[in-house]
């Protein structure tokens, strides 16, 4: 497989490592300016950039049927947008706020848990993730998604950083040298506290996630999600 790596930072080498270690080739590195990238010889790009180039390098994969696997969170309020260039162009897409396989797993451990809370109107659920000093966007896009499950599967009607309202799940963003991610779900009540709790180790689980989603829409057209990689 031939891999356009559009971003070029942390996340852009530990993806090109692990992609040789597979057997793949890196045919285009881009850090800032996809204007001038040559796309033609990619089989899929993989776009770990940042929040304001990132509609950009998508949709310039779209116009050339490069498919796309998107990790770059800060964007989405023009995702939509995207979706249906990509559906025009008849293109290929995942966007994944997190693509670590731990971490999906743990999407679908908190819907569950959160289906089984809402009967539970004593305990007040809250989110705290703690991430790297460089992390560029708070919260982040994978306590974006933890909190949009929990609306979804509660009567909770939105979410606030460093804000406790009523109704609303309280998120609460630390930045620590060095640290991976951890995403933690709190359920708190006056008696006790229930909890779940993913700790990356290494940025190597989100790389490869992404490579394994760019291995697995090869060939296809349409917009995914690694629910669709990962058959959940």
């Amino acid at each position: 497989m031939k891999i356009a790596l559009l971003g070029y930072g942390k996340m852009g080498k530990t993806i090109e490592r692990l992609a040789v270690e597979r057997g793949h080739e890196i045919v285009l590195k881009v850090d800032n300016d996809i204007d001038n990238a040559d796309l033609s010889r990619a089989d899929v790009a993989i776009d770990f950039s940042v929040p304001d180039a990132a509609f950009k390098n998508i949709t310039a994969c779209f116009e050339k049927q490069v498919p796309v696997v998107s990790g770059t969170t800060g964007w989405l309020k023009r995702y939509d947008e995207a979706v249906e260039i990509c559906k025009k162009q008849e293109a290929a897409f995942i966007y994944a706020s997190n693509y670590s396989l731990g971490v999906n797993l743990f999407f679908e451990l908190n819907r569950n848990l959160a289906k089984l809370m809402q009967r539970f109107s004593e305990y007040n659920v809250a989110i705290e993730e703690i991430h790297h000093t460089q992390k560029l966007d708070a919260p982040s896009g994978t306590a974006i998604t933890l909190a949009e499950q929990i609306i979804e599967n509660s009567d909770k009607t939105g979410w606030q950083l460093d804000s406790i309202r009523e109704n609303e799940i309280p998120v609460t963003a630390k930045r620590i040298e060095n640290v991976p991610g951890t995403h933690t779900i709190s359920y708190n009540s006056e008696v006790d506290t229930i909890k779940i709790e993913h700790v990356a180790h290494s940025r190597d689980g989100f790389a490869l996630g992404a490579i394994i989603a760019a291995e697995w829409l090869q060939h296809k057209k349409g917009v995914f999600s690694m629910k669709d990689v990962l058959g959940l």
